[in-house]
């Protein structure tokens, strides 16, 4: 039985330490770690308070070891390295490998949750924990591994790979749409989605770009998430804007039509693939982020 437990601290603040100590920089130890440097600093600091000395030497630019910290480094890393290896071969053994994926809620929704189950299907090993947000800093917090989000290809700190481009059409389902044939679309109750992103379509910029109507015709229904704007659709409220690829099953299946045909817009965005320029590769990111270009 382990003995004289109140004299350990936390085990993250070992882990800052090591990390600091071995690089020489409170900046590289948090690149390393995927945090921030004050959160590195501030755990070094808890730690000198805990053991009621200085471990570092800090210059204006600069950290050195003292010879407390140079006597606590040759213990600690030793022991967080057989932690590191003794969780390694237990992972392996009893559990998958995670990884991180956020998207956007349409993208969640409509485009990876039908194809997820292919995936776990034919990796087992690994585990994605999906984040669905339509706040981009949730999507791209520290912890996430991989981000998708609709743009144009520019998110500093990251690499961004296109997924798919963006081309808009109206929609509807075929029991609605054989019940109220008219040909006008200013006729037809539009479902809109009222988005915290400006550059979002919704019914009057598309109606804008088509030249088709008045674009100040104002929705018979709005909805904070394209999700619920597409279910709408389905369940026969009207009409919807529908994003290639995010419906195109839906299409397929023939739950959705496309009354309107000719009629589209294609903008210059797309869903992007994002990976954090700072973060470390590994194998389980590696085969998602391989798996999500291919489909």
């Amino acid at each position: 039985m382990l003995k004289n437990r109140n004299l350990l601290p936390p085990l993250d603040y070992f882990v800052a330490f090591e990390s600091a100590a071995t690089q020489e920089s409170f900046a590289a130890a948090g690149k390393d770690m995927n945090v921030s440097e004050s959160s590195i600093s501030r755990k070094v600091k808890l730690l000198e308070q805990h053991f009621d000395c200085a471990l570092f030497e800090r210059g204006h630019r600069s950290i050195s070891l003292t010879s407390k910290g140079k006597q606590l480094l040759a213990s600690v890393q030793p022991a967080l390295i057989n932690l590191v290896d003794a969780s390694q071969d237990l992972g392996t053994i009893n559990h998958p490998h995670t990884v991180i994926l956020a998207a956007t809620n349409s993208a969640a929704t409509l485009w990876l949750m039908p194809r997820l189950q292919s995936f776990n299907a034919a990796n087992e090993r690994i585990n994605i924990v999906l984040v669905s947000s339509d706040r981009d800093e949730k999507c791209m917090a520290e912890n996430v591994d991989l981000t998708i989000l609709r743009g144009e290809g520019n998110w500093p700190g990251y690499h961004a790979k296109l997924l798919f481009g963006e081309t808009v059409f109206p929609i509807c389902s075929p029991g609605y749409i054989e019940q109220n044939p008219t040909e006008t679309l200013a006729d037809h109750p539009l479902i809109d989605v009222s988005s915290e992103h400006s550059e979002w379509m919704n019914w009057r910029s598309f109606l804008t770009h088509t030249g088709l109507e008045n674009p100040n015709v104002n929705p018979s229904i709005v909805v904070n998430t394209y999700p619920l704007a597409v279910q709408a659709a389905l369940d026969g409220f009207g009409v919807a804007l529908g994003w290639k690829y995010l419906v195109d099953l839906h299409l397929a299946s023939g739950k959705l039509v496309k009354p309107w045909a000719d009629i589209s817009v294609k903008t210059q965005s797309g869903y992007y693939l994002l990976i954090p320029e700072d973060q470390k590769s590994f194998a389980e990111r590696d085969v998602v982020e391989e798996w999500l270009l291919e489909q």
